[in-house]
């Protein structure tokens, strides 16, 4: 499904374009070189405290635009920095004046007069502008026409060239925001490749993965130069506008050239892989609080495992039909580490004075009452090591843990498809078949986390 942000994309049809701003300068009379920076970014936003306001000091910031309106990717916003290169943070200021690039190009350094402006957070991110009132709440809006020359300067330097940022998906941080990056071995995702840049009108996600399967999400405007040409098919770099909410991360180019894949596609990344050294280590229904249940596998391998495609199915009592699973995708256990799941993991924590890795629902394979059986299952579908018996109530069995705990013996090191009974320390409220009659209380009794 296509969501819409509102991150100023362009949102409206703008009537002409910007010229490439290496090919000119700002003419004499537009430009200025008698203000001067007063302020830093950090302390203009330390002004912010939890509420809108209007900055009253004569502080003047100084920065280097970064974003451009030519291809109508942009609209009626400046993003800029503090440094044409390595720049320690950016900002923004939301104007209403179209073709902003013919007053502002890519590189100007702009110097800008604060009193009478406003500054403002939404999902995270501070901005500047005038104020916009609406159902009753009044938040950061663009800056009138006729109020931008008054605040908005251009420097009579020669234009900076701007170095982007280069940077890995998983290297991003907020100071990044709103500065100009570059990404390497990028590549739309497979699903979008017979996709336009963006829906006619809209605010349209597209989705970028580079080669380690880390993932990006493209914002383009609907009213873009470039809207309804084809998203490219290759691989290489691509450069815009670092923009965020909250914790997401978002990129925004600024004209099609910001985009080179001329190279072939990411070799297919494998995130499947099987391991008999995942099994269960430890299943508990604690005596006297059946909320402070869970489950527990251990991989006794020296190295990671990604778990994608791995998943625990629960057969409740004499059930040989699945009764419920978790998925495990998208979790990786350390080597020689647990993974603890609980379904209740505010209780968990009460109980145990730490949070799970994993919360999950009731009834599922972290919630049996002692009586179930489960499997842990590959993501081939192979059977890796299982509890108790399918088709089997396992009470008056030997794998009954009812108000009890089931314990793997520290010697065991890889998972078994075939439940044997000898494996296991198991306690219960019968001790029947040879498992231990010792109801176990938590926390006392029990040791997630830890395997021994």
């Amino acid at each position: 499904m296509i969501k819409i942000r509102s991150l100023s994309i362009g949102t409206c049809v703008l009537l002409s374009s910007c010229v490439n701003t290496n090919e000119f300068e700002p003419a004499e009379s537009n430009c200025t070189s008698d203000i001067a920076a007063n302020v830093t970014f950090s302390e203009v936003k330390s002004l912010y405290q939890g509420e809108i306001v209007q900055i009253q000091e004569d502080w003047v910031i100084e920065g280097y635009v970064v974003s451009s309106d030519r291809a109508k990717n942009f609209f009626s916003v400046l993003h800029f920095q503090d440094s044409p290169i390595n720049p320690s943070e950016g900002f923004q200021i939301e104007i209403d004046v179209r073709d902003n690039c013919l007053l502002f190009p890519e590189g100007s350094r702009i110097l800008i007069k604060l009193k009478g402006l406003y500054l403002g957070q939404s999902k995270d991110v501070f901005k500047l502008g005038g104020t916009f009132a609406a159902f009753g709440t009044t938040s950061v809006g663009r800056l009138p026409s006729l109020m931008v020359p008054e605040h908005i300067f251009v420097s009579c330097d020669a234009f900076a060239d701007i170095v982007p940022w280069e940077v890995a998906i998983s290297e991003l941080n907020a100071t990044m925001t709103n500065t100009l990056v570059r990404f390497r071995d990028m590549e739309v995702v497979e699903e979008e490749l017979d996709s336009i840049f963006a829906v006619k009108g809209e605010g349209t996600e597209r989705h970028l993965i580079d080669c380690s399967d880390h993932g990006l999400t493209l914002l383009n405007s609907g009213f873009s130069d470039f809207q309804a040409e084809p998203l490219p098919q290759g691989k290489g770099s691509i450069t815009g506008v670092l923009l965020r909410e909250n914790d997401d991360y978002f990129l925004a180019i600024r004209d099609k050239a910001d985009i080179d894949f001329g190279n072939e596609r990411c070799a297919a990344l494998i995130t499947e892989f099987t391991s008999n050294a995942l099994f269960f280590s430890e299943l508990a229904d604690p005596n006297n609080n059946a909320d402070a249940r869970f489950l527990e596998l251990y991989n006794s391998a020296d190295m990671p495992l990604d778990l994608n495609g791995w998943s625990i199915r629960r057969y409740t009592n004499a059930n040989t039909d699945i009764s419920s699973t978790i998925d495990l995708t998208g979790w990786v256990i350390d080597a020689e580490s647990t993974l603890v799941i609980s379904p209740n993991a505010t209780a968990f924590e009460t109980v145990y004075g730490f949070p799970p890795d994993l919360g999950v629902g009731t009834n599922s394979p972290a919630d049996s009452n002692g009586d179930d059986n489960l499997e842990l299952v590959d993501p081939f579908g192979t059977v890796i090591d299982v509890f108790g018996v399918v088709g089997e109530d396992g009470s008056g069995t030997n794998h009954e843990f009812e108000d009890g705990r089931a314990v793997r013996n520290p010697e065991i090191s890889t998972g078994n498809p075939t439940y044997t009974f000898l494996e296991w320390t198991i306690f219960n409220d019968s001790g029947r078949a040879g498992t231990l009659n010792q109801p176990q209380n938590a926390p006392e009794d029990f040791s997630p986390g830890s395997r021994n």
